[in-house]
């Protein structure tokens, strides 16, 4: 089951979570270059998100758009 997130009035569908710890070397500091490589790798995914403890690789979900058929 995908698990959807909203941020900021948009929603996402979440492909994987990974500890931010996971991307910080010895220092502390955060290696962005990784978390847009995994960004990249990941199939769906056009967005990564931030909590306070993992990145959440994301797919943004468009605004849906109700089309009316001719009957």
């Amino acid at each position: 089951m995908k698990q959807l997130y909203k941020h900021n009035d948009k929603w996402y569908v979440i492909y994987r979570d990974i500890p931010i710890s996971l991307f910080a070397n010895k220092d502390g500091i955060i290696n962005l270059e990784g978390v847009k490589e995994w960004r990249d790798y990941l199939p769906n995914v056009d967005h990564v998100l931030r909590t306070e403890s993992h990145f959440l690789f994301a797919e943004t979900i468009q605004d849906a758009e109700i089309i009316e058929e001719d009957e």
